[in-house]
């Protein structure tokens, strides 16, 4: 490896672009299993930051460069022997404004999310395709929480998604035992929406990207909105919000021509809007 290549890898990127209405992220440090920098995580901050506010966009597809989704943050990139110690309460400052705000994002931005997992989805991008609205693996995929194996407590979220994905006692397995899980039981536990051969990986993410895509944007958004309220509201509560959310979707123009199409027995033609 060149000083440059080398020089890049340390540092990593998130690669960010358009394609048509598909937000499309790549984790791109595959030397280090694509585990996530600072600079990474400010930039996965920062995109899905600008695409929550654009209407233009209509899906959001996040993969890994090379064989691995994403072995988490670099701990050790940030913890090196010898240098500067952090002030007391950094990470309570810092975190919340970084790794866990990117697991916000991705749960709350109404937008459908989709993450292509191959290789290794350890802490940090475990979590990230747990938070996803669709994660679609390659069958050699392995998720794994090794958080109290390193010595410290879980975060980024695992604490909540793992026990309503997966139940109580499978998260505890997976966050104090410290198991590893194949993409086939992450899909038998409901952990991700599906596992495939990974030949098959690229294409399966690329048509959910697509349907998702194609679909009726603010209803789908308004419908991930009400499945997340839900996870802490009565029934009544839940109900309630969901007459809000109809109100608003009655009012797009995706709406007329669902109903439109249903009268005239085709397939919706939704733009979105």
């Amino acid at each position: 490896m060149s000083d440059e290549a080398a020089r890049a890898d340390a540092e990593g990127s998130v690669v960010v672009g358009r394609d048509g209405p598909v937000l499309r992220i790549m984790l791109d440090r595959p030397g280090r299993r694509n585990s996530l920098t600072r600079l990474m995580i400010g930039t996965l901050v920062g995109a899905l930051t600008d695409a929550a506010a654009d209407d233009s966009l209509r899906a959001i597809h996040i993969r890994g460069a090379g064989d691995d989704f994403c072995s988490g943050a670099d701990w050790v990139a940030t913890n090196e022997p010898g240098g500067p110690r952090p002030r007391a309460g950094d990470l309570v400052r810092r975190i919340p404004h970084a790794a866990h705000r990117v697991i916000e994002l991705v749960a709350t931005v109404q937008l459908p999310v989709v993450c292509s997992v191959r290789g290794w989805a350890v802490g940090f991008g475990c979590n990230l395709a747990l938070a996803a609205d669709f994660t679609v693996a390659a069958t050699e995929a392995v998720f794994w929480e090794p958080f109290v194996d390193r010595g410290f407590s879980p975060d980024t979220g695992s604490t909540w998604l793992l026990p309503r994905l997966a139940g109580v006692a499978r998260a505890r397995r997976m966050l104090l035992l410290g198991e590893k899980l194949s993409a086939a039981d992450a899909a038998d536990w409901g952990l991700i929406h599906q596992a495939v051969s990974p030949a098959e990986l690229d294409d399966a993410a690329e048509q959910l990207v697509e349907r998702l895509a194609a679909g009726p944007t603010a209803a789908i958004g308004l419908a991930k909105q009400a499945l997340a309220f839900g996870q802490h509201a009565t029934l009544d509560q839940a109900m309630t919000q969901e007459l809000f959310n109809l109100e608003l979707s009655c009012r797009t123009s995706d709406f007329k021509e669902g109903l439109e199409a249903f009268r005239q027995r085709r397939a919706p033609k939704f733009r979105g809007r």
